[in-house]
């Protein structure tokens, strides 16, 4: 199934931002011909795609499928990153999965070997033809060739469920989602895009619960970073349109330092509504702390509420340090810039836009080359 046609990569070191605290770290430069790999583990409606939006977007381009190829493709690609949904390695197509009476987050429904072999083929410098999961029409698609790209992101259910993959990956980020959160966004999802009844998307969600539960939440353990996704604790709000959401991030890490609020490893709560944030009710609050997770130390982030004016998240951002922005401002021009992406006036943006600059952190110091600004 693999093609070995090699594919140098076309890196870029990192100059960490000048007010961040540098930490002397000496990584193992990655050889000519060898990608970076990123794994991106979330349910179904989570957020992954907006997520891979902004974490693209801060390398260049516009994330596209594959050129004269199949129009149902889920790989993006653009100047520097491949994004590959894992959903490709179903072993079982739609009728396959209903025939054995197993979920698409069953084990036995991924094809964990080939997941493996054309994951480290691309991490090669190799091309791979990986097959196709076609959304619409629940049947495998014939497969089409990626070459390997400078950066390769893994996105979908099961990237960090088998351990060969998983020590493939460079950087391991989990999107935890709450229940009553989880819910509301796949409503809209589902019956807006792809138009689903409700009743449908409640029985699908109940019968998924019991395979996420086993198979899918406990990767979150592996993860070095996870946004947690909850109501807000500001007012009562069954509806969930404000949002808690919370960064954690493992300490002791060779490839990122996390980033912090005013004083790194103390506890601090901070409303900064005021003469220089505009907040309307009821309000932002942030929180920074340690805190331990599935036994290791991490330090968290969280913002609760929602900004009015997104242009005023540069006061916020000048509290910010280790964000792994290249000039002061790079995270509101981010934000800014996709702004018409879900979630930029709350925490899930703002956070989403931390971890892509953390990613281009983890490439500049693998390959000890630099990577330009994308205004």
């Amino acid at each position: 199934m693999q093609t070995l046609n090699a594919n140098r990569v076309r890196a870029t070191p990192a100059g960490l931002q000048a007010r961040s605290r540098a930490r002397v770290c000496r990584v193992q430069a990655a050889k000519d011909g060898k990608t970076v790999v990123i794994g991106l583990a979330a349910d179904s409606g989570c957020g992954k795609s907006t997520f891979m939006r902004r974490m693209t977007g801060i390398f260049g381009g516009s994330p596209k499928p594959p050129a004269g190829g199949n129009p149902d493709s889920n790989t993006l690609i653009s100047d520097m990153t491949t994004v590959i949904c894992l959903d490709d390695y179903h072993c079982l197509d739609r009728k396959g999965r209903a025939e054995k009476g197993v979920t698409a987050l069953a084990p036995e429904a991924q094809n964990f070997d080939m997941m493996y072999e054309q994951v480290k083929a691309m991490k090669e410098g190799k091309s791979a033809d990986k097959p196709i999961y076609n959304h619409v029409t629940g049947a495998l698609d014939p497969p089409e060739k990626i070459e390997s790209p400078s950066i390769l992101v893994i996105e979908g259910l099961h990237p960090f469920y088998d351990d060969r993959v998983r020590d493939l990956l460079d950087f391991k980020i989990y999107l935890d989602i709450s229940d009553e959160i989880k819910f509301a966004w796949k409503i809209q999802r589902d019956m807006a895009e792809r138009g689903h009844s409700m009743d449908s998307i409640k029985k699908s969600i109940e019968a998924r619960k019991p395979d996420f539960d086993a198979y899918i939440d406990p990767q979150k353990k592996h993860a070095d970073m996870i946004i947690q996704v909850l109501p807000t604790q500001l007012v009562p709000d069954d509806e969930g349109k404000i949002l808690r959401v919370r960064l954690i991030q493992k300490e002791g890490k060779k490839l990122f330092d996390p980033v912090y609020l005013f004083d790194e490893g103390s506890t601090i709560s901070w409303i900064p509504c005021g003469r220089k944030l505009t907040c309307s009710f009821p309000g932002i609050k942030f929180y920074y702390g340690p805190d331990t997770w599935y036994g290791e130390d991490v330090s968290v982030l969280e913002m609760d509420g929602q900004f009015d004016k997104l242009e005023e998240l540069i006061y916020v951002e000048s509290h910010l340090s280790n964000t792994s922005a290249k000039f002061y401002g790079e995270i509101t021009q981010q934000m800014l810039k996709n702004s018409s992406f879900p979630g930029s006036n709350n925490g899930t943006g703002l956070l989403q836009t931390i971890i892509g600059l953390k990613v281009r952190e983890v490439y500049e110091r693998i390959t000890e080359k630099e990577v330009v600004p994308v205004s």
